[in-house]
């Protein structure tokens, strides 16, 4: 059986899903509609840009093409890409709605 985490959409009224281990964390709100805005999905456009508020250490490493949109800045203040990022333990994320 495979472990579940537990994901804390804090922009999303503090909303709270488990997933299976190792998930990956725009699917997971794309699934539970946890709310991380997103229009690509594939590390192309950046929109998916988030905070892991809490857990940093329980996702996997940093890739390639999140270095494409974020600082070394964000990267040390918990930002990631939702599309790129998996999920190992259980974390608390946020995001900054874009103004249409």
């Amino acid at each position: 059986m495979n472990h579940m985490v537990q994901i804390t959409f804090v922009s999303n009224e503090g909303m709270v899903v488990d997933a299976p281990e190792n998930s990956n964390l725009l699917r997971v709100s794309l699934k539970e509609r946890g709310g991380i805005p997103f229009k690509c999905g594939g590390g192309l456009c950046g929109t998916c840009k988030c905070r892991i508020e809490s857990g940093l250490q329980n996702t996997d490493k940093i890739k390639p093409k999140e270095r494409k949109h974020l600082t070394e800045d964000d990267i040390a203040n918990g930002y990631r890409m939702a599309c790129q990022t998996f999920v190992l333990g259980d974390i608390a994320v946020s995001w900054t709605a874009k103004k249409p």
